[in-house]
């Protein structure tokens, strides 16, 4: 009865954090994470200035027990997942550091996009805003003097096609010309790319615009040219890999981590070569591949003794673990 109490207190704790995170339609997002597992992270929102300056007294009175990460969705599952293994593994804070106070620790970490982490980061609805794009000049500035970026996992943006595509063979190789015509609507058939192509209609499908990865795109293949008001845009990296996965005239970006996972079982995503280069580890890691972000999370305050704790967990093995475990590159070693 308790557990099931606390599950529901979590729950609405949630619910409001998501509201100052600015999340658009990620209530059925947090609620698949809450669910994988019975004893999900928790947290809630942060107030600008709570925390105290490194080194302050855990003490009870001044201690926050809540930590709250919101943004980017590719971010999402790992951090998530992460949370929920720590507040498995000790359950309160006193177990993390005996200095800490014996309370519950509460790790909640809520979806939202890219460009509404930073603004919850910012803002000081949350503690840590979630990217998966570089940060803008503007966005440090905002961030201010503590400004911190924590860089978890190496990503790419793969051109890629249903398995069930009837030109996915053929469809080995596009240049960003090519990508150009068919994202903004130039090309609508799959025979206008090349005549030996089917007759078949184009469908394009691209994330929302608060994520990370339009951004990606336009600045790395788009350029000044704009996607297709037609295109149909996804709530999430997983959402569009979906998408593209069940339509065979679908083409879309999907994220190399969400790519991996897409085709785990079985290969349901054909990704296409981008001016000759291919969307793998080493190509990536070389820069080689030019449609490629960083997944980090930043901050703009100090950052307290059971927040660095929970960072430090992050970029342990188990995080390492956990990158590879969602199918994107580890930012650091083991």
């Amino acid at each position: 009865m308790k557990k099931q109490l606390s599950l529901l207190l979590g729950g609405l704790l949630l619910a409001s954090s998501l509201v100052a995170c600015g999340a658009k339609g990620s209530t059925a997002s947090t609620t698949a994470a809450t669910s994988d597992k019975e004893t999900a992270a928790e947290s809630t929102t942060a107030k600008e200035g709570e925390s105290k300056a490194e080194g302050a007294s855990s003490d009870s009175s001044d201690f926050k027990a809540q930590i709250l990460f919101c943004g980017s969705t590719s971010l999402y599952p790992i951090m998530s997942s992460l949370a929920s293994s720590f507040t498995e593994k000790y359950e309160t804070w006193d177990k993390v550091d005996a200095s800490f106070p014996k309370e519950n620790i509460s790790i909640y970490v809520a979806p939202g996009g890219s460009g509404v982490g930073v603004k919850a980061a910012v803002d000081g609805t949350a503690d840590f805003g979630m990217l998966a794009r570089d940060i803008k000049d503007k966005e440090v500035e905002s961030l201010g003097k503590d400004y911190k970026s924590f860089e978890v996992a190496k990503d790419a943006l793969t051109v890629s096609v249903s398995s069930k595509n009837p030109n996915a063979d053929k469809l080995e190789n596009l240049d960003t010309e090519t990508l150009q015509k068919i994202f903004d609507g130039e090309y609508t058939k799959w025979s206008q790319v090349d005549s030996s192509l089917s007759d078949d209609e184009i469908h394009v499908y691209i994330r929302d615009l608060s994520g990370g990865a339009y951004e990606v795109f336009q600045k790395a293949v788009m350029g000044d040219k704009e996607i297709t008001p037609s295109a149909t845009q996804s709530a999430s990296m997983t959402e569009l890999a979906t998408n593209v996965a069940n339509d065979p005239n679908g083409i879309g970006y999907v994220g190399f981590g969400a790519f991996n996972k897409a085709n785990k079982e079985s290969t349901v995503l054909k990704e296409i070569k981008v001016d000759g280069v291919e969307a793998s580890e080493e190509k990536i890691l070389s820069g080689d591949y030019k449609i490629q972000r960083p997944v980090m999370f930043v901050t703009g305050k100090t950052i307290t003794k059971n927040e660095q704790a929970f960072i430090d967990y992050v970029f342990s093995e188990t995080g390492y673990d956990a990158v590879v475990a969602n199918g994107y590159i580890p930012a650091f070693t083991k």
